[in-house]
């Protein structure tokens, strides 16, 4: 179809400016931005979902428009709460799904301070919805069993009962989640005062199967538990013992830690391995002991995460994603994260005040004569009123006599 003149030239002024090399070269920055912005749209979300369990990016969109007042769970009370749980991995041989750090966080945001309380794993405690009592450890396992997210929600319960305060939030990371994102902040920095070994633990003997098949010569007795209902129609524990069961430890060249982890005294940055290591060491010390490391061992990543180096280094940031994505769980949303992250980072020089519940008086736990049950911990007096009141004035009363305060 024949054209008007000036419409041929603008055709042909269009073609020229289309096929100029500066159009190109916009376009194509465009679509890298474009693709750029997509991508990250669809990490974002993708993380969320990962990371969160649902909720996704756009449903919290709406949290962070202009003039929109969002306050996070605890915040209107002054005091946010946050249990903190750490396990091996889903699938991880060895009860990847026992809560075997447990620490709950309450922040004051406007007194800047935070205060720290480990939970052992032996303490005893009721599984939530049952009549079923087992170690606390084991109350998020159990959880998983009924569905995606219901272990979290289960020792935001529990923790809340024992505590006596409201888990206004609770997250968990597994051991290469934790790996990871040493690694990816470059290692923390730690001075100790002594050298630290431990000889035992990582190369412990136990109940042989198919990760530890290095026969010992030793036998024990075995206690299996499985789940009958009675004839009330509740669901009941019945434990039973297998005599003489074989004894094995793990080949060498698969040992946890190197089977005797050391560190020598003085100032060092740990890798992502050995700060792992040195946050599960307990067999030549104890539990507790390691609880109050786990402590400051978090102290040592929220100083490092916190600092400009971390936070303007994209490798860096990349990588703590990353190390989110496919090992951390949590009950928050997006825009939570968000304004959780940015209220930590107005304190982050905030008076730490740290306790571990252990089996002592000043640490409101004991351990009862060894039964069917094994090792465990029960509160003195056996309810957790002692507990909830130390837990209520933990920002004012003498901190702990074994613990450095910071």
């Amino acid at each position: 179809m024949f054209k008007p003149k000036s419409h041929q030239n603008d055709s042909l002024t269009k073609k020229h400016f289309y096929q100029k090399k500066s159009f190109k070269i916009t376009m194509g920055i465009l679509l890298v931005i474009v693709l750029t912005g997509g991508i990250a749209f669809w990490r974002a979300d993708s993380l969320l979902k990962k990371v969160s369990g649902g909720g996704g990016l756009l449903n919290s969109i709406a949290h962070s428009i202009p003039g929109v007042k969002d306050e996070l769970k605890g915040e209107k009370d002054g005091r946010i709460n946050v249990a903190i749980l750490g396990m091996r991995g889903e699938g991880v041989v060895g009860g990847g799904t026992l809560a075997d750090s447990i620490i709950v966080m309450s922040i004051l945001p406007k007194e800047n301070k935070v205060s720290m309380i480990s939970v052992p794993r032996d303490l005893y405690v009721t599984v939530p919805g049952t009549q079923d009592k087992q170690k606390i450890n084991a109350v998020h396992a159990y959880g998983e069993q009924d569905g995606k997210g219901k272990g979290l929600e289960n020792m935001k319960i529990v923790l809340g009962d024992v505590l006596g305060v409201p888990i206004n939030y609770v997250a968990s990371i597994n051991f290469a989640g934790f790996k990871q994102l040493i690694d990816a902040i470059g290692g923390v920095d730690i001075t100790l005062d002594q050298p630290f070994d431990e000889s035992m633990q990582f190369n412990e003997e136990h109940v042989c199967d198919s990760f530890f098949t290095v026969k010992t010569g030793k036998w024990q007795n075995k206690i299996v538990k499985s789940h009958q209902t009675n004839a009330a129609g509740v669901s009941v524990v019945v434990k039973r013992k297998i005599p003489k069961y074989p004894l094995c430890t793990a080949p060498k060249d698969v040992l946890e830690c190197s089977g005797d982890f050391k560190l020598p005294a003085g100032a060092q940055t740990l890798t992502g391995e050995q700060a792992l290591c040195y946050v599960r060491s307990r067999k030549t010390s104890s539990d507790f002991e390691r609880a109050k490391r786990q402590q400051q061992v978090i102290q040592l990543v929220k100083d490092r995460m916190l600092s400009v180096g971390t936070l303007t280094d994209f490798n860096k940031v990349n990588g703590i994603l990353n190390s989110l994505g496919d090992n951390v769980r949590t009950d928050m949303q997006l825009w939570e994260m968000q304004k959780f992250y940015d209220l930590y980072k107005t304190i982050p020089q905030a008076q730490i005040y740290q306790r571990v519940l252990e089996n002592s008086e000043e640490g409101f736990l004991y351990n009862p004569e060894q039964g069917v049950a094994g090792y465990i911990l029960l509160p003195i007096g056996d309810n957790y009123d002692k507990i909830h009141e130390m837990v209520k004035n933990i920002f004012t009363i003498a901190p702990q006599s074994d613990i450095k305060p910071k």
